[in-house]
């Protein structure tokens, strides 16, 4: 009747009635197909993907937007800083016996020791939570697909 196959017609989705109303949901997913409303079996959905594009775009408006307002800075400038205070820090650390010795020479070996061995506890200690830190924010944010996007475009 309308040129093609029972068989065409099953594939494309048309469930099997009688002739008029398979006739009738045929020539409505036609329509709908050619206004952009739906896709050819196995093809992509126009408006799921007119959806995701935007859904994309005001995500990245929202991250421009928060990042204007100095609300958001991307994870690798982030990383960069905490490392560079890390390395400040643990330099200062280690400078510590050489300046416990100088500023207070009363002080013991043993004593200054126990005062090394404490602040390399403490330090060991940051470096550690701060690594588990990281780590969890991590994986929560690979558990959350809201948060796994690129940095946004210039455009």
């Amino acid at each position: 009747m309308v040129g093609v196959s029972q068989q065409a017609i099953s594939q494309a989705g048309i469930p099997t009635g009688p002739l008029g109303q398979m006739l009738l949901d045929y020539c409505h997913r036609l329509r709908e197909i050619a206004a952009g409303r739906a896709s050819e079996s196995g093809g992509l959905d126009l408006v799921q993907e007119r959806a995701a594009l935007a859904r994309e775009q005001r995500l990245g408006l929202e991250i421009k937007n928060a990042a204007l307002r100095g609300e958001y800075a991307s994870v690798a400038l982030l990383a960069e800083v905490l490392a560079l205070a890390s390395q400040a820090v643990a330099e200062r650390f280690e400078h510590l016996p050489g300046v416990l010795r100088k500023s207070c020479p009363e002080l013991t070996e043993p004593q200054r020791d126990e005062i090394s061995a404490v602040i390399a506890s403490a330090r060991n200690e940051w470096v550690n939570s701060t690594a588990q830190l990281v780590a969890k924010s991590l994986t929560e944010d690979e558990d959350d697909p809201e948060l796994l996007f690129d940095e946004p475009s210039t455009d």
